[in-house]
């Protein structure tokens, strides 16, 4: 049965060039491959204000690209986020774009009473992948995938997506032609089962 999946390239460098891209790349072939349909959010490509009020996050009206890309996540089943490890974190502009698409009317409405908050999003799930220079196990087990976890709960899980799963790629900077093939082919299978 095919599936509607949305593919968040959160890598911020506009030129495309980085593994990170092949990674979402492959993904979507093998998702194509298998009758999936599948629509691409290039962050690096988008042009968005960055937040800086609680007023605005509340109520200010997000810009068209913004409102395109919540549009691709409503419609999608599955969502798969990209994004590279930059100092332990999500970069700066893909955070900037969770911040701007994840907002209180569309991931989640605050009840009047003061209960529990609506999540929005559910029905759909999730795949992370992370890519980074640390080895992946150093991250996962000293570090605790701290960003990762909090992308997760707070985000993701907070608007009612779930299940999640997660990629962790580590020593990009170092792989060698076998190995980050090796990565290809997974993306590529995983797509192809829109896991």
């Amino acid at each position: 049965m095919s599936k509607q999946i949305a593919i968040i390239q959160g890598h911020p460098d506009p030129k495309g060039n980085h593994f990170c891209h092949a990674l979402a790349k492959a993904y979507a072939e093998g998702a194509e491959s298998a009758g999936h349909k599948v629509t691409i959010i290039e962050v690096a490509q988008m042009d968005f204000p960055l937040l800086r009020s609680q007023e605005d996050y509340d109520h200010g009206e997000p810009v068209e690209s913004i409102r395109n890309a919540q549009q691709i996540i409503r419609e999608a089943e599955h969502l798969v986020i990209f994004y590279p490890l930059w100092l332990g974190t999500l970069p700066a502009y893909f955070k900037a774009f969770l911040e701007q698409v994840f907002r209180p009317g569309f991931a989640a409405n605050k009840p009047a009473n003061g209960g529990l908050w609506e999540k929005l999003l559910t029905g759909r799930s999730a795949r992370v992948v992370v890519s980074m220079a640390m080895p992946a196990f150093i991250y996962r087990w000293y570090y605790l995938a701290h960003s990762l976890k909090s992308l997760e709960r707070n985000i993701l899980s907070f608007c009612g997506i779930g299940p999640i799963k997660e990629t962790l790629i580590g020593m990009v900077d170092t792989l060698n032609d076998k190995k980050g093939k090796e990565w290809l082919d997974k993306m590529y299978l995983l797509g192809s089962d829109s896991k």
